[in-house]
């Protein structure tokens, strides 16, 4: 999209803000939900044991890295499954405020310029808010410790609580969970240990992007390089890329994560590598080497040998952890028996369209690896396949459960929990659209879509067009005269710019139009257009 038309879209949404307040809609007929966020999907509160004083470490800005390496960084301890924090003053805490959907809602509160870059539910919360539920009657949040296993008894125990509570605050009615991510292990694994308590509490699973498979190129890069989970200039204030490998390597719910080594994928995933050796002559040759998944474990070994961080003076070392891999080979056991009761219905939406990380391969012909323990400061190339960006597609399909649906959505693994068509397909899988006759499977194949863009060149002028609707909840008095008058409102708004060496120009124009309140709705439709030249 042309830079202009992008700011001006940004505008109009500043533009709207004021009429976007959340107004009490409720719908009384609606069950309730539970939002159940995958990995780094909470807000982690660090509490000091001997001051009581509470800071949130994930997710901050300021002071990120020192925070989250001081009391974040932990070591796994298998006679328990759990991982210990480093520093044994400190323990970590999800917070509970607004009946669990705070810790999921945006990850950073207080950050103002780039909050979306830490939304997480919070897309989804508002949407249903608009449809009628009621955060702590038809709508809860499950935030917990990301770094532990999704098996840890600590867990499992919080997951009944949370489901026990909820059918208390909603008058006995059972339970749609909504899990995105690495959640939705969680919840499997929850109801293969817990059948009994699943069927009794719950009604729907809805597993949105879910890793049922793992996610073997984005694991095998994170184990031996670390990952990213802000990106652009946030990044360079939040959690280095090193401080997050030393933590993820002695998390459980990574090596959950890793591509399960049973499963019959169309084409396997494979770690290469470029290997310079040398014969006894001296000569040195270049060999392209494949590793399996199971092969690839002696390669982290080597490559993660010699991998320590220094905690308060104290050299520690933080080696691939081969007691962990056994936890996860146990976790991906229980998975794979996993069934859904009965009287339980299970949904899945997965990602599409996107390039994702299949294969890892490090070095090239030209630039051959000559020692396995340079593997953590290599930057890695993917070979990909279709997915979301982090899941293969083949991969979420792979639940293994009886679906009463799976349908496919064109989204990135973060995006798709923000995305209008995945709304109006949870939306009718929850019956709170109230429409017998919609076909969310259907509707992704015919039906247009919300947002729609098209580009053409035309006589040297680069245009573009863009259209899009999205429904919004007000409390705005300006609303309620708008209801009373029956008719729409309509506003534009037109920016332009002219290059420094006035060589070449922009132009962008749009218009919004505001439709009656309905039932507590509003309809927005943006049409916007952009036209650009150059000499």
């Amino acid at each position: 999209m042309a830079v202009l038309l992008e700011e001006l879209v940004k505008s109009i949404e500043m533009w709207l803000k004021p009429i976007k307040k959340p107004q009490e809609y409720i719908d009384p007929t609606l069950d309730p939900v539970l939002l159940v966020p995958g990995i780094a999907g909470s807000i982690l509160n660090a509490t000091d044991k001997k001051t009581g004083r509470t800071e949130r470490v994930w997710v901050r800005i300021l002071g990120a890295d020192h925070e989250f390496c001081d009391k974040l960084w932990c070591r796994f301890d298998p006679s328990t499954g759990r991982t210990a924090n480093l520093d044994p003053d400190t323990s970590i805490e999800v917070p509970q405020d607004r009946y669990g959907l705070y810790a999921i809602d945006t990850l950073d509160p207080d950050m103002v310029i780039g909050s979306d870059c830490v939304y997480y539910f919070h897309d989804m919360i508002a949407e249903m808010l608009s449809w009628g539920y009621q955060e702590g009657k038809t709508l809860f949040g499950f935030g917990y410790d990301f770094r532990q296993s999704n098996r840890l008894l600590e867990t499992m125990e919080c997951f009944t609580q949370k489901l026990e509570s909820i059918h208390t605050a909603s008058g006995g009615k059972k339970i749609n969970i909504i899990s995105h991510s690495m959640g939705g292990l969680l919840v499997k694994c929850f109801m293969a240990l817990h059948s009994d308590i699943f069927e009794k509490y719950v009604k729907n699973w809805i597993a949105i992007a879910a890793p049922f498979q793992g996610a073997p190129g984005y694991i095998t890069s994170a184990l031996l390089n670390g990952t990213s989970f802000v990106h652009g200039w946030e990044e360079r204030f939040f959690i280095s890329k090193w401080s997050m490998h030393q933590l993820l390597i002695e998390c459980p719910s990574i090596y959950e994560l890793m591509g399960c080594p049973d499963f019959q994928r169309e084409h396997a995933p494979v770690l290469e590598i470029w290997k310079e050796k040398s014969n006894s002559n001296g000569e040195s040759t270049v060999t392209l080497e494949s590793y399996s998944p199971l092969e690839a474990v002696s390669v982290y070994e080597l490559a993660l040998s010699n991998n320590k961080v220094t905690y308060n003076g104290e050299k520690i070392s933080l080696p691939f952890n081969q007691e962990l891999l056994s936890w996860a080979n146990k976790t991906r056991e229980i998975l794979c028996h996993a069934k859904v009761p009965d009287k339980v219905k299970f949904y899945n939406i997965y990602g599409t369209n996107y390039k994702t990380p299949h294969s890892v391969c490090y070095g090239s012909e030209n630039a051959p690896i000559s020692d396995l323990q340079q593997l953590p400061f290599i930057q890695s190339n993917y070979i990909s396949v279709d997915g979301d960006g982090t899941v293969p597609t083949e991969s979420a399909k792979a639940d293994g459960l009886n679906a009463e649906a799976r349908v496919g959505v064109p989204g990135d693994h973060r995006g798709i929990i923000c995305d209008r068509h995945v709304f109006r397909v949870v939306k009718h899988w929850l019956r709170a659209d109230h429409d017998p006759y919609y076909n969310p499977i259907n509707d992704y194949v015919i039906l247009p879509t919300a947002f729609d863009i098209e580009r053409h060149h035309e006589k040297g002028l680069d245009v573009t067009s863009l259209r899009e609707e999205w429904e919004i909840v007000s409390e705005s008095q300006d609303g309620e005269k708008n209801a009373t008058s029956g008719k729409p409102k309509v506003g534009s708004i037109s920016v332009s710019h002219v290059g420094g060496d006035k060589t070449t120009w922009e132009e962008a124009h749009g218009t919004v139009i505001i439709h009656p309140k309905s039932e507590g709705k509003q309809h927005v439709e943006l049409n916007a257009m952009s036209v650009s030249a150059s000499a």
